[in-house]
């Protein structure tokens, strides 16, 4: 009875082996792209332009002249003021974040200079704590403001954050005021000032230095704002506008100036100082 069974080939799928980091899925298309050809196009998707987040270190090859940063303060670090402990202490966090991201805080800053011009960058990496603003922070960037100050050149700060951070409570809370006085001085000064804010930007960071610019860019389709789309639609009890707080929503709204691809920023940036700082010959000045 053998001879009428039917016996069903056993098909033996081919496991195809992609070797783990060459390629990446857009977060906005959903494309799966070669990682190098994000690499070559400064990390945005080429389908559809989605600005992928980058580290301060990625931001600072791209908007700094090649070798011209030079960091300060780099071995500032929290010392827990309030022995904060919640699912873990706050110093077994920021250990972590530490070794994770290679940086003692969620923001650098030194003097740069961007096709010539000097100017004080001070970058957040929302990768350390989400870019939370503690009292590191806030001391890096009002040490930041007070360096373009003294020197009488440009400050350029690019935000990345989720707002002021929760394990120090009031100390954190108090870095706005204290940022906020500090960049209240370039003004007085005539001293330029020029905020970036990339995705995502919120809370504490918005509601101080981050929207007090000159002038203000964005990152394409950055979300930005105070409290976030879910907390707002709550409260209000209203459904939100579409592409509500992101970049160009608020570019239309009159919140920021710009809103400028990765790939131009430089440029754009070396055109505003140009304009609005310009060096003066020793006829003119």
């Amino acid at each position: 009875m053998a001879w009428f069974k039917k016996i069903k080939a056993v098909k033996t799928e081919k496991k195809v082996k992609i070797p783990e980091g060459l390629w990446v899925k857009c977060d906005s298309c959903k494309e799966i792209i070669y990682k190098k050809e994000i690499e070559k196009n400064l990390q945005v998707c080429p389908k559809c332009n989605y600005h992928f987040r980058i580290s301060a270190e990625e931001r600072i090859v791209y908007i700094a002249d090649v070798g011209s940063f030079a960091e300060s303060d780099s071995d500032l670090a929290t010392n827990d003021p309030l022995q904060f402990v919640d699912s873990i202490p706050y110093k077994a966090r920021l250990e972590g974040n530490r070794s994770k991201c290679s940086l003692r805080e969620a923001v650098i800053y030194g003097d740069a200079s961007i096709h010539g011009r000097p100017a004080v960058l001070a970058i957040m990496d929302f990768s350390f704590m989400g870019g939370s603003m503690g009292s590191i922070v806030g001391e890096k960037i009002t040490r930041a403001a007070e360096r373009a100050l003294e020197r009488k050149i440009p400050l350029i700060t690019v935000s990345s954050s989720g707002g002021a951070r929760m394990q120090e409570g009031m100390f954190s809370l108090m870095q706005m005021a204290k940022v906020s006085a500090a960049i209240a001085r370039l003004k007085e000064t005539d001293v330029l000032y020029i905020s970036l804010l990339a995705d995502p930007t919120f809370g504490g960071v918005t509601a101080s230095f981050a929207m007090l610019g000159d002038i203000i860019i964005a990152e394409p389709k950055s979300l930005i704002g105070f409290a976030g789309p879910r907390v707002i639609e709550q409260t209000i009890k209203q459904q939100l506008p579409e592409n509500f707080q992101r970049a160009e929503f608020l570019l239309d709204h009159g919140m920021i100036d710009l809103v400028v691809e990765r790939k131009e920023l430089k440029s754009t940036i070396f055109k505003l100082i140009e304009h609005f700082m310009p060096v003066r010959t020793e006829e003119g000045s």
